[in-house]
């Protein structure tokens, strides 16, 4: 039997060839039979084989050469790949912490409100707590008889409160329909009137304090 068996291309052909070192045979084809060949023959097949073996060895190194620096570019693009998807990620980060502050800064504008809401209805309600304690008290003076002598001088206080501010928007509403009509020399004129009349004004006011201040005593009584 041959020692080794090896495929060679002759003249276009593939061939199986066998050698047999010691019987210097070789077949250059498949059910052929066996040819006595010189050692030197037998040494130029086996050297042409090793040969194409070197470079087709050659060939494989090239290629994984070119195999490595398609590797290598392929590496470089995922890579810049990865870079670009997280530097999206970082974008995405910085739009959710935009994000965040805004629904922050709404949030903290809304407990502003509601704390102003809520610090105005307890204003409300403490005001209406007080009015409702001076209704009560103001009821309790009522029910007895020095409630009700308070309770009517009170009320009269209040009528000529109510009159004096009464009296007060009527004047402000003369001055200022005198205002309206008063032009150049008849402005002067216009102040002096005015003047009169603030000092006749005066004068009742003081007139109806005195008649105050006598009434008060009797009321007491």
């Amino acid at each position: 039997m041959p020692e080794s068996q090896t495929e060679l291309e002759i003249k276009g052909h593939l061939t199986f060839l066998r050698i047999d070192r010691y019987k210097k045979t070789i077949i250059t084809r498949p059910g052929a039979r066996w040819q006595p060949l010189r050692y030197h023959r037998i040494f130029h097949f086996v050297n042409a084989e090793r040969e194409k073996e070197r470079e087709k060895r050659v060939g494989e190194r090239e290629g994984e050469r070119g195999g490595r620096e398609r590797e290598r570019e392929k590496r470089e693009r995922e890579r810049e790949r990865e870079r670009e998807r997280e530097r999206e990620r970082e974008r995405e980060r910085e739009d959710r912490e935009r994000e965040r502050e805004r629904e922050k800064g709404e949030r903290e504008r809304e407990r502003e409100r509601e704390r102003e809401e809520r610090e105005e209805r307890d204003g409300e309600r403490a005001r209406e707590r007080e009015e409702g304690r001076e209704r009560k008290g103001e009821r309790e003076e009522r029910d007895g008889e020095r409630g009700r002598e308070r309770w009517s001088e009170r009320e009269r206080e209040r009528s000529e409160r109510e009159r004096e501010r009464e009296r007060e928007r009527e004047r402000e509403r003369e001055r200022e329909r005198e205002g309206r009509e008063t032009e150049g020399g008849e402005r002067e004129r216009g102040k002096s009137e005015r003047g009169r009349k603030i000092e006749r004004e005066r004068e009742r006011e003081r007139e109806r304090e005195r008649e105050r201040e006598r009434e008060r005593p009797r009321d007491d009584g």
